[in-house]
């Protein structure tokens, strides 16, 4: 393997010399932080140990048959070999998330030792080598305790509870964190929450997806999305007002964002790609940068869309130092219904709101997609366009593979490079974007498909009970890339490794 990699980074760098639009890490500002990712519940594992207490996650998880996070690869023992792994690949920054109920397993009150320790033990081991912890405070994994007490996220009780455990992470480890985010792709979590029944709690109506023993997909994304920014709004308060001074560092929310494209190029397709917009970037961004939802969604949704008042309106505005992106596809968009929609008309709901039809690109669904780097650049630009070019860091991007199929993962190798090329023009283009951040670092348990596809840089056996840890070709690569042994040239390039590789069966 080792042998194979370093043949693989000379013709790179042999094949780069060539090409006039080669770039480096050294095309990027020095402070521009190249990272990867992953969260508490899908890398962490150890769920009953140390006093940690089931969160919504263990509960979704353990009500279908795609597995779930009660090992996963284990990196609540495995930490310092995980570290030393980033640290050894040249890792600017790593983006983890705390698990709230290990750290207060009451969601309120008593802070568990234990999990202060672990939490405190890991961001140090990061620091020491060199690394930016990236925090984010809530990825899906509510304390059950909560959930059951008053519904979780569907009840404003969730603002004072959120904020009160925001501000414990800051005073326990804000001097060595700068870079926050509150919560976890925020559009896409109100939506698969609470009306599709994808993700955890797993509300909806009837005839959905899955079948959901509880919701209502027309009110409950509305109030869940409206209490998700009531939330980071007052823990972003809070910062600033008790931490910001002497910690110096910057928080924010991240939205899940679909690269959109119109289906062709006629004027309603336009239209409707602008909707999709609206509603899936717009939902959140235009509260966060003007005060308010957009006036589209307020005229289609009505009274089922909770309205601000002029104190939280305040509130939301300019609450967020920055604007994170977790993006892995494109979408086209149409006006009309195609033989094959994405979401066809499915009763009500986000989607039967949004009024418009989403179709895959190629051979993109949610579990499999190709490389549309265009859409994020196109994302970028938007973003700069439509909402003041606010500072950005893309926290997720990358792409499955069939899981066991191959270290040999050229195809992750292009999609990556292809993306970081797109970050790089946006950039050139004005656009004020500051991080990238692969998903993930290591092969972890994810939320749809379970342990059937993969996105790590590092094979993790879950067969074996030390969950071993071996390095991909990408790992190679984004080492490469990162301490500048391998400059990226063109397209041409990785589709020329591609037509001399030989697929390496694990």
């Amino acid at each position: 393997m080792k042998h194979f990699s370093l043949l693989f980074i000379f013709l790179v760098i042999l094949l780069a010399t060539s090409y006039s639009d080669a770039f480096t890490r050294n095309s990027f500002p020095k402070d521009f932080l190249f990272g990867a990712a992953t969260s508490a519940y899908q890398w962490e594992g150890a769920v009953a140990e140390d006093g940690r207490t089931p969160s919504v996650w263990d509960t979704f998880s353990n009500s279908y048959d795609t597995g779930n996070g009660d090992v996963t690869s284990d990196g609540y023992h495995k930490y310092k070999e995980d570290v030393k792994l980033m640290a050894t690949m040249g890792l600017e920054s790593f983006r983890f998330s705390i698990s709230w109920s290990r750290l207060i397993p009451n969601g309120r009150g008593l802070i568990n030792p234990k999990g202060l320790l672990f939490y405190n033990n890991l961001i140090k081991d990061l620091k020491s080598h060199g690394i930016e912890p990236h925090v984010t405070l809530y990825h899906y994994d509510l304390p059950q305790s909560l959930e059951d007490e008053y519904g979780g996220w569907i009840n404003r009780k969730i603002i004072e509870d959120f904020t009160a455990y925001a501000d414990v992470c800051f005073r326990e480890f804000g001097e060595d964190v700068k870079l926050w985010t509150t919560i976890n792709e925020a559009t896409i979590f109100a939506i698969g929450s609470y009306d599709q029944g994808t993700a955890p709690p797993g509300h909806c109506s009837p005839n959905k997806f899955v079948n959901c023993s509880t919701g209502n997909s027309s009110t409950e994304p509305y109030i869940a999305g409206h209490n998700i920014l009531l939330a980071h709004a007052s823990a972003s308060k809070l910062y600033k007002l008790k931490y910001k001074s002497k910690q110096k560092g910057s928080i924010g929310l991240s939205i899940f964002a679909f690269g959109l494209s119109p289906y062709t190029n006629s004027k309603d397709d336009e239209i409707a790609t602008q909707r999709a917009k609206t509603f899936l970037y717009g939902w959140m961004l235009k509260p966060l940068v003007f005060g308010d939802y957009p006036d589209e969604m307020k005229k289609t949704v009505g009274s089922r869309l909770p309205v601000f008042s002029e104190e939280e309106s305040e509130q939301v505005k300019g609450s967020s130092d920055f604007i994170g992106i977790i993006h892995y596809t494109t979408f086209y968009v149409t006006n009309h219904q195609p033989s094959a929609s994405l979401f066809p008309s499915m009763g009500e709901g986000f989607f039967k709101d949004m009024g418009v039809y989403i179709i895959p690109t190629g051979n993109s669904s949610f579990l499999v997609w190709e490389a549309t780097p265009w859409g994020l650049e196109g994302i970028l630009e938007y973003i700069k366009q439509s909402y003041n070019n606010p500072p950005v860091y893309i926290l997720e991007n990358g792409m499955p593979m069939v899981r066991d199929s191959t270290l040999q993962d050229t195809q992750r190798i292009e999609y990556i490079q292809a993306y970081i090329d797109a970050v790089l023009n946006a950039m050139k283009n004005g656009s004020d974007t500051r991080g990238y951040f692969v998903w993930s670092m290591v092969d972890v348990y994810e939320i749809l498909s379970g342990y059937t596809t993969s996105f790590g840089m590092y094979h993790v056996n879950f067969s074996d009970p030390g969950r071993k840890r071996t390095p991909k070709l990408s790992a190679s690569w984004y080492t490469g890339f990162l301490n500048g042994t391998i400059d990226v040239a063109s397209q041409d390039t990785i589709q020329l490794w591609s037509n001399f590789s030989v697929s390496s069966s694990l």
